[in-house]
């Protein structure tokens, strides 16, 4: 592909376009999103992308066409994971829902800087960092298997790790206000949760972006096409919470199924890894992994329809990692 200077300059105009439109219209205002709002954000921003893989098999030829489908396909199951882990973030520090949204955009405007950062980099750099692969496999699979004991709990904000360290480190305020990042307690300046929120968004973009990147560059070795189709995926992350986001209200085995597949996603970041050095190692694939998924979720679905139906006091829970003490003891 020979794509020039202009070409990209418009491309990163558009995509910055839709970022401030979203600024400027949903995300104005804090709200909590309703489901038929997510869905035609979700509609809307799927057409985007939609139009502009046509506008590139049209300008650069079929192949191009193709390659920029099959990279946002890939991108776009790979932020379903990201999302998942979002869902655990957003339930861990216990986000005011009317917040949800401006953090998610500022979380889709990180990985967008950090993605664009990686794919400035390439390959080279990525597989320097290759090992981070295996620790956030790590970090995943005890995260689920904590979930997995303790699905059917509300989690609070001090559950979290980051949260433990950085409170021995530097002074939080116990509660939000608003979507301020610091505040002032007694004359001081401290940080507010919603700053250890962001830590943690910004993080979790940091360590899938070693995933995603090389999964895209799998497909496509024309960084145009990679960038785009990361951006246009992460655009449209939003809107697709907030979809989960309506089922977990709704789905009481939910969280239950978001366990089973973050230590599926866990186990697949840790298995690539190995096969890269082990080749002899089997590797999931993306199409497997999707489809190990999607098929979670079916059941988590099916399951929760039908215990609502027989049991009507049923309801659904976000998930904690670890339980309550009390309880316990």
């Amino acid at each position: 592909m020979d794509v020039s200077v202009l070409v990209w300059a418009v491309t990163i105009g558009l995509i910055i376009l839709l970022l401030i439109i979203d600024l400027l219209t949903v995300s104005s205002k804090p709200h909590e999103v309703k489901f038929k709002e997510a869905i035609v954000w979700s509609i809307f921003y799927i057409g985007i992308a939609v139009a502009f893989g046509i506008w590139v098999l049209q300008r650069f030829g079929s192949q191009s066409g193709k390659e920029f489908f099959a990279a946002y396909l890939v991108e776009k199951a790979l932020s379903v994971d990201n999302l998942f882990v979002f869902v655990i973030i957003l339930a861990q520090f216990a986000v005011p829902s009317i917040y949800h949204q401006k953090v998610l955009l500022i979380g889709v405007m990180l990985a967008l800087v950090l993605r664009g950062i990686f794919i400035a980099i390439g390959a080279v750099a990525i597989s320097a960092f290759s090992f981070t692969f295996v620790i956030f496999g790590a970090i995943l699979i005890w995260t689920g298997t904590g979930l997995l004991k303790h699905w059917d709990e509300d989690p609070e904000p001090g559950d979290n790790v980051i949260v433990r360290h950085l409170r021995r480190r530097i002074s939080i305020a116990d509660e939000f206000v608003g979507s301020r990042l610091f505040t002032r307690t007694s004359g001081r300046r401290v940080a507010t949760p919603m700053f250890l929120v962001m830590i943690a968004i910004g993080s979790t973009d940091m360590l899938f972006a070693l995933d995603s990147i090389p999964a895209t560059f799998g497909v496509t070795s024309e960084s145009f096409l990679v960038f785009t189709a990361n951006a246009f995926a992460l655009l449209g992350l939003r809107a697709l919470y907030f979809l989960v986001k309506g089922l977990l209200d709704r789905l009481i085995y939910l969280s239950l199924g978001l366990a089973y597949i973050l230590i599926f996603v866990g186990a697949k970041l840790v298995l690539g890894f190995l096969h890269e050095h082990f080749h002899s190692l089997p590797k999931i694939s993306t199409g497997t992994g999707l489809g190990v998924i999607g098929t979670i979720l079916v059941i988590a679905t099916v399951a929760s329809l039908i215990k609502s139906k027989f049991d009507s006091t049923a309801i659904a829970h976000a998930g904690r990692v670890k339980g309550n003490k009390e309880r316990e003891e």
